[in-house]
């Protein structure tokens, strides 16, 4: 007994030592000045792993509220510097990173020698042997150890960045999200609680409305963070999604009632009376919580267990389309502007889709400024996306709930020790956050994309740079498609038959290899982005202030020659797709725009991908074409054909 009271204390005391170097920024003091430039840059400073020891790399964050300038070192303890970087990233939160693969025991210093601020350090000590590995605590699935506030908020918008981190021209997808936690170079939490949790082989695969969940639950794991998730109506009626019950790791979701076993078989020559005999009394088994059930599994196993049964299960699109004023959420809505919309901010289109800030590129005199964004697709499949009217879809409707750009609510520990969330009211006036907005609930639809260009790109653009912008915008988006379509051409190969089609609206919100390899949601955006690159010259027309006109040219001159770019352009962007036969087809991007019309019946999995990409009847293209969708699923298709020329999707009924 003395030797586990020894082992937990020193647990406990190893946690409270890790946590003391996150929040060690609030109270310390610079070397140089003292107080001024760190307090108000609002320093945070997240060393990796929780417990540092010379067998695991040692990995440091250094994020800040304000755009400081300078270096960050790691020093190591005979005074050597052992790794540095001047690179800055974000904006804002703005950070740093380093790290060492084999960091020896003893005092380490991480120093951000900053511009007019002088030299920001802070001490990490690095065990000699490896540490106790974290243990479980009473009443919560993982440990508190700290809480949400900027600090953690700021270094939950770094760990996104890093996580999703590639130069601007690079194409960024994954088969599954696991893939990108398992890249010890993305994820500077990679094992960080020392279980070799991120080494296990764990599947974390969620789709579009998981992905921002899953994000969250995996940082609050590490950080020993709160967490929890609403259960939502997914709309209908002509309303939107309603919430009630909020679950959390203090206080988890029953599990789904097991299916009642079938009735007995009476094989007695006494039928009847062997029918209405009593049954014979079977004692109960003792109730286990799922909490409890979870523990047992141990921390990181019983973690992964949460996310792919309780809340993969709980939560869907309608979570995040939840009225904006409603307080009875998980997100809540904030401003349009650079300092709100940071990694980790979420955006929720009023037709279902979600995706995940991952960066923010300030303007340059040299490009237009731009958010990046991730997403992930019914397949697993994780991409990385670039912010446009044809990835970001809005509307105003009631029926379709509150769209738009949002914030994870933050969870506190009120003075039981409890879990609850913040109100809106809370939110807007706590000085951690305050920035609760019900702005986007009165843009129109041009509105919010004006809105959002001005964000981006606050000084007028060259508009024959942001025509070139948007194809090339577009040309990702048909590229993603490559990969959705094929996945549907790999499940026709395994022979598993025709897959069945949902009735009405429910096409583009199902289960099954529907919604894994068919692409109603996705070609509905992909004909509204093929909209916005043909119309955009119409769109510099309509807004020329936005936009740095050349010197001694007309509107209407302006106007021709982004017609002739926008000509050329997609004529010479060219793509391959691989036909039934497994031949390659190549298409050019103007091909897309030019069969808009046959991609509106060009979504379902059970057609040959040649039909999937509008090859004309009789053509080369169209030879190898050898499978059709069943009459009855054409038939609905052709009923349905209007959303899709009309560019709108149906509410629930």
């Amino acid at each position: 007994m003395f030797h586990i009271r020894q082992f937990a204390a020193a647990v406990t005391a190893l946690l409270l030592i890790a946590a003391a170097l996150l929040f060690s920024v609030v109270n310390s003091r610079a070397q140089g000045q003292i107080g001024g430039c760190e307090d108000a840059a609002e320093l945070a400073v997240l060393p990796s792993p929780l417990v540092p020891w010379k067998g695991a790399p040692l990995r440091v964050i250094f994020a800040a509220e304000k755009p400081l300038e300078g270096e960050l070192s790691l020093i190591a303890p005979d005074g050597n510097v052992a790794a540095k970087s001047r690179e800055r990233h974000g904006g804002p939160p703005y950070f740093w990173f380093v790290e060492v693969a084999a960091p020896a025991a003893g005092t380490w210093h991480a120093k951000l020698a900053a511009a007019d601020c002088g030299t920001i350090t802070r001490e990490i000590a690095v065990r000699a042997a490896e540490p106790p590995r974290p243990q479980g605590s009473e009443g919560s699935l993982w440990p508190l150890r700290n809480t949400w506030n900027r600090e953690t908020e700021n270094l939950y918008s770094a760990w996104i960045e890093k996580l999703f981190d590639a130069p601007l021209d690079a194409t960024l997808s994954w088969k599954a999200l696991h893939e990108v936690l398992r890249d010890r170079s993305r994820n500077v939490l990679f094992n960080h609680l020392g279980l070799r949790e991120d080494s296990m082989g764990m599947i974390v695969r969620p789709d579009c409305a998981d992905l921002p969940y899953f994000l969250r639950a995996y940082f609050a794991f590490k950080m020993g963070l709160p967490f929890g998730y609403t259960k939502c109506t997914r709309g209908g009626g002509g309303e939107g999604p309603k919430c009630h019950g909020w679950w959390n790791i203090q206080n988890l979701e029953p599990p789904p009632a097991p299916e009642p076993p079938p009735e007995q078989q009476i094989a007695s020559p006494a039928g009847v009376v062997e029918m209405f005999r009593p049954p014979v009394p079977q004692p109960a088994a003792p109730p286990t919580s799922r909490l409890a059930a979870l523990k047992r599994l141990g921390l990181a196993a019983g973690f992964g267990e949460y996310l792919r049964s309780a809340v993969a299960d709980g939560v869907h699109s309608g979570s995040g389309r939840t009225a904006l004023n409603d307080d009875n959420t998980d997100y809540y809505p904030v401003p349009l502007n650079e300092a709100t919309l940071r990694p980790g901010t979420v955006y929720v289109d009023p037709y279902g889709h979600v995706l995940v800030l991952a960066r923010r590129v300030a303007q340059s005199e040299d490009a237009a400024g731009l958010f990046l964004a991730v997403d992930a697709q019914p397949d697993g499949t994780v991409a990385r996306k670039r912010f446009w009217r044809g990835n970001f879809l809005f509307a105003q409707d009631p029926a379709l709930g509150g769209p738009g750009f949002k914030r994870f609510r933050p969870i506190v520990r009120d003075k039981n020790g409890g879990l609850r969330r913040l109100t809106n009211a809370e939110i807007a006036k706590d000085p951690q956050y305050g920035d609760f907005s019900l702005d986007q609930a009165r843009l129109s639809i041009e509105d919010f994309y004006d809105r959002m260009d001005d964000v981006m790109s606050p000084a007028p653009l060259d508009p024959l740079r942001a025509i070139k912008e948007a194809i090339a915008a577009l040309e990702e988006q048909v590229k993603a498609r490559v990969t959705s379509v094929e996945n549907g051409r790999k499940f026709q190969t395994s022979g598993r038959g025709d897959a069945a089609m949902p009735d009405g609206p429910a096409i583009f919100e199902t289960t099954g290899a529907w919604e894994d390899f068919a692409t109603p949601a996705r070609d509905l955006r992909l004909l509204i982005a093929i909209d916005v690159v043909r119309t955009f010259p119409d769109r510099v027309v309509r807004r020329p202030e936005r936009y740095a006109m050349p010197k001694g040219k007309t509107v209407a001159d302006v106007k021709a020659e982004l017609e002739s770019v926008l000509a050329s352009e997609v004529a010479a962007r060219k793509f391959s797709y691989t036909r039934s036969d497994g031949s390659a087809w190549t298409l050019a991007l103007k091909d897309v725009l030019d069969r808009a019309t046959a991609l509106e019946m060009a979504y379902n999995l059970n057609d040959c991908v040649e039909l999937r990409w509008g090859a004309p009847d009789q053509s080369a293209e169209a030879s190898t074409c050898k499978r059709r969708a069943p009459a009855a699923q054409r038939g609905k298709m052709t009923e349905y054909r209007a959303w899709f020329r009309e560019r709108r999707r149906p509410p629930r009924a």
